[in-house]
């Protein structure tokens, strides 16, 4: 770039490396010093010359940023644009006139300001920037980068360096803006700083990268507003040229001619500098980077070339730039593809500039619409909202297909792409109306609203949708661009009670049901003003203006429907599907203006007409809709509950004494009874059942006749299955609201002996309806079993409900056998199994689906809840692998319960579940297994996920996973082989099953195991290598991996190896010695724990001394002679500590005596350790199981620091699981690999 030669021959010699701040100050002139970024109208800069001989405080010498000292003001433009306290015109116009007296100083410090904004520490010195090049100048910047983090201001957090980015773009912006008119067309500052950026931008360090591509494009943003401001300029130029030379000969002046070509000339030479600057620009950086391997700079890219084609739309609107645009939409971050589109939003929000847009349009429309379904929810949102501009813009341009692939995305459970979705469905389906010839039909039919045939539309494409469940997600999707048309109820409902017109076609039956559930739809979302189930993360805090909204059409919905519902259930009271929507528009009702506005005669009309509905239907949900309509007019705060009350008490009177007549018929006639008799007797128990479930109907004693009923098919066998069903829920109903009156008063004993004989009676009833010949029957019987013992269970009498306990039913035995029979009779079942037809559907197939889960989800609350025995568990756990898809949830989270209640009979549930499975398959397949079957294959897998249950936390699990190895081994060895000795046991196979959980044991736990594993084995056992005894060998050795080192490398629950541990401390005084327990009684603490720490590993040590012995179920007792303490129980993992303890210290006590000299000169050796420091054992003697107590109480933390006396011991092999161990070797041996 070309540079003023006498600027920098001034400055050669008087300016060099070496000069210091005060070289260049004068100490006696402080005053007169303008500090960057102060307003403009301060005092001006000083002269070159001024500053070579003094200056104020905080100048740049050599383009090294100076500070007044700590924490001074900002003195370089980084700093002042970082800070963003002072405005960005005054700093600029600081620099321009900085500029404007010594341009090198000026452009050094703009250099330096791109670099520090990249985060750069180095500076560029005024020498390098005269005598080196660019690409030399930005190698030398990378060496001066912070190599120890990755940040840089653009991409750091925080609200600073967000402003900082604004700051940044905003001095660019004015930078260029002020001077547009003189300095940017001196070939020297504009030519320096895009070479500047184009070498940055092309760096492999990111931050120079993003923040030069940020910078330039920026750059090129503020020329392209100069570049249009020239050719406004041009072209008002133009005119006053073309209107002066038309003037006549005598009244044209010359003068002005010349001026205005001359004016013209300099524009357009001015146009053409600025558009090859642009052309560097784009050429140079533009087209490298709108592809750079980093997104945000990409993003970057097409944000800006979008505000170009926006802004200069004559120069940058064409297929040349667009191309960029259309080929980036394939970017694969989602980030990117979401700047595509808002920018291309930008230029099709201008109806002005679609011509132009025609050709990208027609070539980048399918990829646009297949945006629509992006996997970035916020891109797809976008893209929906393009494909309505390109819609408003031009019909035509969007095919059917194109409007279908939007259209089912109303149903979208993400509700920013519905609702975008539902704004194009509005634009689409309502963009044509006739708004005058509507009104004219409407006053035609009489009608108040035009929006008829719009509701028919609406109608038509619910219908075609085929997704008659979701119309809730229509509604929504539509709330916000359609709200007016979905609040006109008034048209919805003269659509529904208006009577065909000759000429004119009518809403077929189909179009009714649809239009009523829409406007049920857009009542509850008038209502509750928020969107229905799935959409959005719950309900949010209304505003105040959205909660007047609210109430509002609250207001207007129920003093419409308040006169309109009579009408329409009179209407269509003989169609249960239109009644059972219709009755939830009670539900949503202000009901203080039945009162308020004198209605009451509109309530008398409602409930005949539900009275009505009562009479006439059957079908459940119709009736339970009723009931609920019934329960909300009865609420206590609304003055018509009297008049409603007396009503239902009317109904109800009249049911029940039909209902009472029709039994006493129908028992009376027992197996003569005909059709009607039974049709009188289920249909009054059906109305009677709805009703019960939401009203208390105690008074009427429903329970005695439906109890006789029962009683009656289980005696005779010949009741029918809906009759049974429907006196199983009316009793279940009757028992629950005779409990809520006990509960919410102070019974009687009385009372409690009335309710516990009825509950006993129905119990029983319940179970023997179990063994019922009616699928449903048995069904609906064991969900109320299991619903009321979770009822009546012991959880009755918590919260200071003890007087309730007499309430309180435990199921025996045989209960609990045949529930857990039934579940595996009717849950745990193929489809081939299932009385089902070839032609059922799979609606049908899921519902059946969905029934079984709620049977075996019931039971498994009674398991949870500890209402039956946690091993019957077993039989659930053991079809985890094979039912997994349709029950897996349940069972783990059963599983997951299960264990939090009792850890170790949890893990003796599982090891259960595994030795069934185990059973059947020896039961098939004889006493020889195949171990390579797929059977025991699968086995081995459940085994597998079931010791993932387990989680990482081996400490928590540490008893419960002993516990399971235990069981596992006895039963492994429970059965002699009949042939002898040399043969494995029967179950041996069961070891290979079990070394799933190996991994799961603790390094120190691994050897307890293996030792009782021992116990069962013979000494020939142990040296037999045949293939049948490989599940032994396998399990062995799952047991010795990482088990053989854990006495050497962890203190475990044996106090000895703890008091010697302590003891090798230097220094420390041995704890157990303070503190003597006096009476040999010992605390009730359940849980012991020490923590030691050493280099290499910290165990958390649990020694499990449980009171209760709730936890220990099962577990053996332990021989009185062995423990001195009777009335504690200790877990199997301690005993078999202890045990070993025993062993180990004997053998110990030989060792010490026969080599007692040796010990001596050893514990010389040893810098005072009075015992081996590894040993691994529990405490027999009371006086240590004390000296354990104590130790316990504080729950010390004990740093064990690498001990070399370990090193010095021939027995003992290095510990290569310990890190000091790898260092101390790899000096000795020259690295790790030498061992």
């Amino acid at each position: 770039c070309c540079r003023d030669s006498s600027n920098e021959s001034g400055a050669a010699d008087t300016v060099s490396l070496s000069v210091s701040v005060s070289e260049l100050e004068d100490p006696t002139d402080t005053k007169g010093k303008k500090k960057r970024g102060r307003p403009a109208n301060k005092k001006p800069r000083k002269s070159p010359a001024e500053k070579a001989t003094g200056g104020a405080k905080g100048r740049k010498a050599n383009g090294v940023p100076q500070t007044n000292g700590e924490g001074g003001d900002p003195v370089t433009l980084f700093e002042v644009v970082r800070m963003g306290k002072s405005a960005m015109q005054s700093v600029v116009d600081d620099w321009i006139e900085s500029y404007k007296q010594d341009r090198d100083i000026a452009l050094l410090d703009l250099i330096n300001f791109f670099i520090q904004c990249s985060g750069c520490k180095g500076t560029v010195r005024i020498e390098m920037f005269r005598n080196m090049q660019n690409a030399e100048i930005i190698r030398k910047m990378t060496e001066e980068f912070d190599e120890d983090s990755g940040d840089y201001p653009l991409t750091m957090p925080g609200p600073l360096w967000k402003k900082f980015r604004y700051n940044f773009c905003e001095f660019i912006c004015v930078l260029i803006r002020q001077c547009q008119y003189s300095i940017i067309y001196d070939e020297y500052l504009m030519d320096t700083v895009i070479s500047l950026l184009t070498g940055l931008s092309d760096s492999q360090v990111r931050a120079f990268r993003h923040t030069s591509t940020l910078a330039a494009m920026k750059l090129m943003t503020a020329l392209v507003n100069v570049a249009l401001n020239l050719s406004i300029h041009q072209d008002n130029t133009q005119r006053q040229y073309e209107a002066e030379r038309n003037k006549m000969a005598g009244k044209r002046a010359n003068e002005k001619l010349e001026l205005l070509l001359q004016k013209r000339k300099e524009l357009q030479e001015n146009q053409d500098e600025i558009e090859n600057m642009m052309n560097s620009i784009f050429k140079g950086i533009f087209v490298h980077r709108y592809r750079d391997a980093i997104a945000e700079i990409r993003a970057i890219c097409i944000e800006e070339i979008g505000v170009w084609m926006k802004m200069y739309s004559d120069a940058f609107l064409n297929d040349s730039y667009l191309k960029y645009v259309g080929w980036t939409l394939h970017d694969r971050q989602g980030e990117v593809r979401l700047k595509c589109l808002k920018a291309l939003q930008n230029l099709y929000t201008n109806r002005e500039l679609f011509p132009k847009l025609e050709l990208f349009t027609n070539r980048f429309k399918d990829r646009i619409v297949s945006m629509t379904l992006d996997k970035e929810y916020d891109v797809a949102v976008e893209a929906i909202r393009l494909i309505t501009l390109i819609l408003q813009g031009s019909e035509d341009a969007l095919s059917n297909e194109d409007c279908e692939n939007v259209y089912h995305l109303v149903y979208s459970a993400h509700r920013p792409v519905a609702v975008a979705a539902g704004e194009f469905l509005h634009r689409k389906l309502f963009s044509r109306h006739d708004p005058q010839a509507e009104e004219e039909l409407a006053k035609r039919r009489g009608r108040s609203s035009p929006n008829g045939n719009l509701l028919r539309m609406l109608v038509l494409f619910f219908l075609e949708s085929e997704l008659h469940e979701h119309a809730a997600y229509l509604v929504d999707s539509l709330w916000e661009s359609s709200q007016e048309l979905l609040k006109d109820w008034e048209c919805m409902t003269e659509l529904l009670l208006e009577e065909p017109v000759q000429g004119e076609e009518v809403l077929s039956d189909r179009q009714e049901s649809s239009l009523i559930e829409l406007m049920v739809c857009t009542i509850r979302q008038a209502a509750e003003a928020h969107p229905p189930v799935g959409r959005g993360t719950g309900k949010r805090v209304l505003t105040a203006k959205e909660r007047k909204t609210q109430i509002d059409d609250k207001n207007k919905l129920t003093e419409h429907f308040i006169m309109a519902l009579p009408m329409l259930l009179s209407k269509y009271q003989a169609d249960s599907e239109k009644v059972a929507n219709l009755l939830q528009i009670p539900m949503f009702f202000d009901l203080d203006v039945y009162s308020a506005g004198r209605m009451e005669k509109h309530l008398d009309a409602l409930l005949k007409q539900i009275r009505l509905v009562v009479e006439k239907h059957i079908e459940t949900d119709v009736l339970e809709a009723c009931s609920k309509t019934y329960s909300i007019l009865c609420s206590e705060e609304y003055t018509i509950m009297n008049r409603v009350d007396i009503a239902r008490s009317q109904l109800i009177d009249e049911i029940t004494d039909r209902f009472t007549h029709s039994v006493e018929d129908l028992l009376q006639e027992a197996e003569e009874a005909d059709d009607d008799d039974i049709y009188n007797v289920l249909s009054t128990l059906k109305r009677l059942t709805a009703f019960h479930n939401a009203h208390d109907l105690t008074r009427w004693d429903l329970f005695g006749s439906c109890y006789r009923l029962l009683k009656a098919g289980i005696e005779q066998g010949a009741m029918p299955e809906q009759i049974a069903v429907q006196a199983l829920q009316c009793s279940h109903y009757s028992i629950l609201w005779q409990l809520v009156k006990i509960t919410e008063g102070t019974p009687s004993k009385e009372d409690l002996v009335a309710l516990r004989r009825v509950v006993k009676s129905f119990l029983a009833v319940c179970q023997q309806c179990l063994s019922n010949v009616n699928t449903p029957v048995k069904e609906q019987a064991f969900m109320l079993l299991c619903d009321l013992l979770m009822v009546f269970s012991h959880q009755l009498v918590s919260g200071g409900r003890e007087g309730l306990e007499a309430l309180v039913f435990n199921p025996d035995s045989t209960l609990q056998n045949e529930l857990l029979t039934f579940i595996l009779d009717h849950v745990f079942i193929d489809q081939d199994d299932e009385n089902q037809s070839d032609e059922e559907d799979e609606a049908n197939k899921i519902e059946a689906l969905h029934k079984r889960r709620n049977l075996l989800a019931a039971f498994s609350k009674l398991i949870i809840y500890d209402i039956v025995d946690m091993p019957a568990a077993a039989d659930i756990f053991k079809h985890y692998m094979k039912y997994y898809n349709d029950y897996g949830d349940i069972i783990k989270e059963t599983l997951s319960k299960t264990r939090q209640s009792d850890k170790i009979l949890c893990a003796k549930t599982l090891i259960l579940s595994l030795q069934q499975l185990f059973n059947e398959l020896l039961q098939d397949q004889g006493p020889t297994l195949d171990r390579t079957s797929s059977h025991v294959s699968g086995i081995k897998e459940l085994a597998r996920r079931f010791a993932l249950t387990f989680g990482l936390d081996q400490i928590k699990t540490r008893e419960a996973v002993a516990t399971l190895h235990k069981d596992g081994i006895e039963f492994a060895f429970k059965y002699q082989n009949p042939h002898g000795a040399e043969f494995p046991p029967p179950n041996l196979a069961f070891l290979e099953v079990l070394s799933e959980f190996s991994s799961k044991l603790l390094r120190q736990d691994k050897k307890t195991v293996h030792s009782y594993l021992e116990k069962f084995m013979s000494e020939s056992m142990s040296e037999r290598r045949e293939d049948v005894w490989l599940p032994l060998i396998s399990y062995r050795n799952s047991l010795l991996t990482g088990g053989e080192d854990g006495d050497r490398m962890s203190v475990t629950s044996g106090a000895s190896s703890k008091t010697s541990s302590i003891r090798s401390k230097k220094g420390r005084t041995p704890i157990h010695k303070s503190k003597r327990i006096e009476g040999g009684s010992i605390s009730h603490t359940n849980r012991h724990t020490l923590r030691v720490q050493n280099s290499r590993n910290t165990f958390l040590i649990l020694n499990s001394l449980n009171s209760s012995g709730h936890g220990l179920q099962g577990v053996e007792s332990v021989p009185q002679g062995c423990w001195p303490i009777p009335q504690m129980q200790m877990s199997w993992l301690g005993q078999q500590k202890m045990e070993d303890s025993r062993k180990d210290r004997t053998a110990m006590n030989y060792m010490k005596a026969r080599n007692q000299t040796v010990r001596q000169t050893v514990r010389g050796l040893m810098e005072d350790d009075a015992e081996p420091i590894f040993e691994d054992v529990m405490m027999s003697s009371r006086g240590q199981l004390e000296d354990m107590n104590e130790e316990f109480e504080d729950t010390m933390v004990i740093d064990l620091p690498p001990s070399r006396n370990r090193r010095e011991r021939a027995e003992l092999r290095p510990d290569f699981f310990d890190s000091a161990a790898m260092i101390e070797d790899e000096h000795t041996h020259g690295g790790i690999a030498a061992f």
